[in-house]
């Protein structure tokens, strides 16, 4: 009887092609399918039964029925988080992990954002490449591995399990936290929610709030940045002050108007970005602090807290509050300011890190403590996490880069990111593609969270041709050492 571990790299890759081509228009279909459903998380609509709300409870049913449909135990337990398994000799599962829930579609689609579209080899739909188009080739790779079990009449050394999320994009993660409460962790797992070829560590969040002391005959009447992405850099903030605009000298970037009462209003127009990438941005709020200290728009107590938060704002790598720290997996520190706000005579900005493993949450909030005491502010923690790593030289994470190399014949190494995915979770585990780095995409090609967020055919059928040759990669290591 023929084993996992008797195929050739050709011969796998071979009958990969071949499944991949056959079951191509099939799985486009499925895919539009999930598309259809606008399964975005809505907790303010909960219920026992819908735990994340009703939308995104209907696209993990969705996503349990496909699995259903291609011959596998699935089921949906309470709403919170499906699962698909493919049983193996052993209990001990390689699992995968993709989310059925989306962000909102916002505004610039030009079709409808719950209708797929083909258009000139593209994909173009609301969760086609985060995570719905990802989810289905996941579970299209699973049925091939079914087919060839059912055609060689052997068993893959380990049981293979798809897990469906169904609150990913909140941050919260609650999908996951229920699954480990009344699951064991698989033995490895990874999402392909990311880029090739493999991120194996992703940095720690550090967030928190920094109040200013109750503020008596202000200059500053109103500060913001208008919403409320605290892990963005704002290319836009607003400050309204009491002041004659005919006193105020123009400043690149800043647009000033009379608002009326003797105020005068000021926008700032920076450049925003990802508060783990803020490389070359521009916060807007940075604008207006130093624009309101060098003509002096404050009083002393409202100078004491700008000029606080305007040193937080003179690096992005924390250098000039003395938090930025570096090590060999991950590289320096980030640290952005994302929002600011007014209430009842305070201003409130709140403070987004991503640091590696030379430094810790406690110690980032004992500086940020000291920082704040000196304008007499208050430091709040609103979130943190430490950060995740899988040793890159381990053999899970060199077989992930090895496969996707053989697969693909393109070049690259495992990396680490500032952002969060599902790997992060669990205890052993990685992110894994689908986004290649080597594609191109046109520009009417929308990204990921963006308006007409699209992902090109050629680059689901190369992802499932990468996770086909890694699943049979990993059937062939002892996973149950990985995390010894």
């Amino acid at each position: 009887m023929a084993t996992i571990t008797d195929i050739t790299t050709e011969e796998l890759l071979s009958q990969a092609d071949a499944f991949i081509d056959a079951h191509w228009e099939e799985i486009v279909r499925e895919i539009g399918t999930l598309v259809a459903v606008p399964s975005i998380v809505d907790f303010t609509r909960a219920t026992a039964e819908d735990p994340s709300g009703p939308e995104a409870h209907e696209g993990l049913r969705a996503s349990v029925d496909l699995a259903q449909r291609l011959g596998f135990n699935a089921w949906d337990d309470a709403g919170e988080i499906g699962i698909a398994d493919l049983e193996g000799e052993r209990d001990e599962q390689l699992a995968l992990i993709c989310h059925a829930d989306v962000v909102t579609p916002g505004v610039g689609w030009t079709s409808d954002p719950w209708t797929l579209e083909r258009r000139e080899g593209f994909l173009i739909g609301r969760g086609v490449i985060d995570d719905k188009g990802p989810l289905v080739i996941s579970l299209y790779c699973m049925k091939f591995f079914q087919e060839w079990c059912e055609r060689t009449g052997a068993r893959l050394p380990y049981t293979l399990r798809m897990l469906m999320g169904t609150n990913e994009e909140t941050g919260t993660m609650r999908d996951v936290r229920y699954y480990l409460e009344h699951y064991s962790a698989p033995a490895f797992l990874f999402t392909p929610d990311n880029a090739f070829p493999a991120c194996y560590g992703e940095k720690g969040q550090f967030d928190c709030a920094i109040m200013s002391p109750a503020i008596i005959d202000g200059r500053i009447v109103d500060f913001t940045t208008g919403d409320s992405s605290t892990n963005a850099v704002p290319s836009q903030a607003a400050l309204v002050v009491y002041a004659d605009i005919a006193n105020l000298p123009a400043a690149e970037g800043i647009e000033i108007t009379d608002a009326g009462d003797g105020c005068a209003r000021l926008v700032a127009t920076g450049r925003g970005g990802h508060a783990s990438l803020p490389e070359g941005t521009v916060n807007a709020i940075d604008m207006l602090v130093k624009y309101a200290l060098a003509n002096g728009l404050c009083n002393p107590a409202e100078e004491a807290y700008l000029r606080m938060i305007g040193r937080i704002m003179d690096s992005t790598d924390g250098s000039s509050i003395g938090v930025d720290s570096q090590d060999e997996y991950f590289g320096g520190l980030t640290c952005i300011v994302g929002t600011i706000h007014r209430e009842q005579g305070r201003m409130r900005i709140t403070i987004d890190i991503r640091y590696p493993t030379s430094t810790t949450g406690e110690e980032l909030l004992a500086k940020f403590q000291a920082l704040a005491a000196e304008a007499g502010a208050t430091v709040e923690l609103t979130g943190g996490l430490p950060p995740f790593l899988t040793k890159p030289d381990s053999p899970a994470i060199q077989a992930l880069a090895a496969a996707y190399r053989e697969a693909t014949g393109f070049d690259g190494e495992p990396f680490t990111i500032g952002g969060g995915t599902y790997a992060r979770e669990f205890p052993c585990a990685a992110s894994f593609g689908p986004e290649d780095p080597h594609d191109a995409y046109p520009d009417w090609v929308g990204p990921m969270h963006g308006a007409d967020e699209g992902v090109s055919e050629e680059s689901l059928k190369r992802a499932m041709r990468v996770y086909i040759l890694t699943i049979a990669r990993l059937m062939q290591i002892d996973l149950t050492k990985l995390g010894a």
